[in-house]
């Protein structure tokens, strides 16, 4: 597939990695000559310097031979432009990053067929695992019926040692599933003889309602929220603090511009906002961070919300939360060093984006912080070789397996014993070279 990315910015240069690293034919449209520079020398793809939306340099870049633009600039306008560019180009699919809402009527008729905002997906995933106390990850899939669970274990969990066939004994029912597990990068697909190691990153697979058990085990539990205090003005701060306050969860917002917090103020009044610097500690004493539920380091740079998060730490915060821009960092940041969570725009908008290059019946994809793994929920088509088999007669890759399907109104965590129909839905987790499997699954 051919894949043409304007802007090389922190989501377009991680989607350029990542799709050029999968054999994708991947080009990258820079405006800025020193980014583009960069880029090519680290990444294995074609890199062109120029304006996105100019028509010479989208037919300088092939645009005309793609089968989907992504256009993630900071500028709405110029992505816009490119989609709209683009169609007289024929490009079948056409993604854009558009962050104002004012702009978001009408763009299907510009050719913008699909839209992402990534600040606004890492604030809702910034949300769902604050009032989760120790979960790393939580989706949904199967229209909600399922969760994919993350979780760091801690050193002094009940379950280390144990491996997972002697984790389903010490479980009833079949409500709830350990699909994979994250060690110091490298992603292991479950298998009854794997053993729970303290500081693994666990995912599992649960029905929802259904996860009491699972989240007692992993020493999980979720959390009524009194007080968050958030460090940082910027975009995916804000976006955050109005929904915790709609909440009604006290929410308390440091900021060090004051023409900035006197913006902030004046468009959420619910929203107690202090000019001050979000690292110092006397600041964060002073608006009692130590009784806080959980401290959200959100600010625009990565050292500062790192800084941040382990200064909360220390003062005896229960949840520290984290954005991050660099992934070399989150690899450098072990679990149990402070920070109990990390997000990223360019993850969430990874994620939203990469259904769109996978073949098939794909209907989301999720992305991992830690790992070059996927979830994927894909639909069996009535041409899918797997129709009519059990999972254990299709003899899947050792780096892949099914943790969930949705069958009509029903969904449910599958067994080996599992017949496959056709318009089932699986989720599918899957280590990058089990990906093309994972596809064909689907017909």
């Amino acid at each position: 597939m051919r894949i043409v990315i304007i802007g090389a910015g922190a989501v377009g240069s991680y989607l350029a990695e990542r799709l050029s690293a999968e054999g994708q034919d991947v080009v990258v449209i820079e405006s800025d000559e020193d980014v583009a520079a960069q880029l090519q020398t680290s990444v294995d793809c074609l890199v062109v310097t120029g304006n996105g939306a100019s028509p010479a340099v989208l037919e300088e870049a092939g645009l005309r031979d793609a089968d989907l633009l992504i256009a993630v600039t900071t500028l709405d306008a110029v992505n816009i432009l490119a989609c709209n560019a683009a169609v007289r180009f024929g490009v079948p699919q056409k993604v854009a990053r558009v962050t104002d809402p004012g702009l978001r009527e009408g763009l299907a008729e510009l050719g913008v067929d699909f839209i992402i905002d990534p600040e606004e997906a890492a604030a809702r995933e910034v949300v769902l695992v604050t009032t989760r106390v120790g979960v790393s990850e939580l989706t949904e899939f199967a229209d909600g019926k399922l969760l994919l669970i993350g979780a760091f274990i801690d050193p002094d969990a009940s379950i280390v040692g144990t491996t997972l066939a002697e984790l389903r004994e010490m479980v009833s029912g079949w409500d709830w599933l350990v699909v994979a597990i994250i060690r110091e990068g490298e992603t292991l697909i479950a298998r009854g003889s794997t053993v729970i190691e303290a500081r693994d990153h666990v995912l599992l697979m649960a029905k929802a309602g259904r996860t009491e058990e699972a989240t007692r085990l992993l020493g999980l539990r979720t959390a009524r929220l009194s007080k968050v205090v958030i460090l940082g003005g910027t975009r995916i701060a804000r976006l955050t603090a109005a929904a915790l306050v709609e909440e009604g969860i006290q929410t308390v917002l440091i900021e060090e511009d004051r023409d900035r917090c006197v913006d902030i103020a004046e468009a959420n009044p619910k929203l107690t906002v202090i000019c001050g610097d979000p690292t110092d500690p006397k600041v964060l004493l002073a608006e009692g961070v130590n009784r806080a539920d959980a401290v959200l380091g959100l600010t625009g740079w990565d050292d500062r919300n790192i800084l941040g998060g382990l200064i909360a730490k220390k003062m005896g915060v229960g949840t520290t939360v984290v954005r991050l821009t660099r992934l070399e960092l989150v690899k450098a940041l072990p679990a149990g060093v402070g920070i109990d969570v990390t997000v990223s725009p360019r993850w969430a908008a990874a994620s939203e984006i990469l259904r769109f290059v996978r073949r098939g019946h794909i209907f989301s994809v999720v992305t991992f912080h830690d790992s070059a793994a996927e979830a994927i929920e894909l639909e069996i088509g009535p041409s899918s070789p797997a129709i009519g088999s059990t999972l254990a007669d299709i003899k899947l890759p050792r780096s892949l397996i099914v943790g969930g399907v949705q069958r009509g109104d029903d969904a449910f965590v599958p067994r080996g014993s599992t017949r496959i129909e056709e318009g089932d839905h699986l989720i599918v987790i899957a280590r990058p070279e089990a990906i093309g499997a994972a596809e064909k699954l689907s017909g």
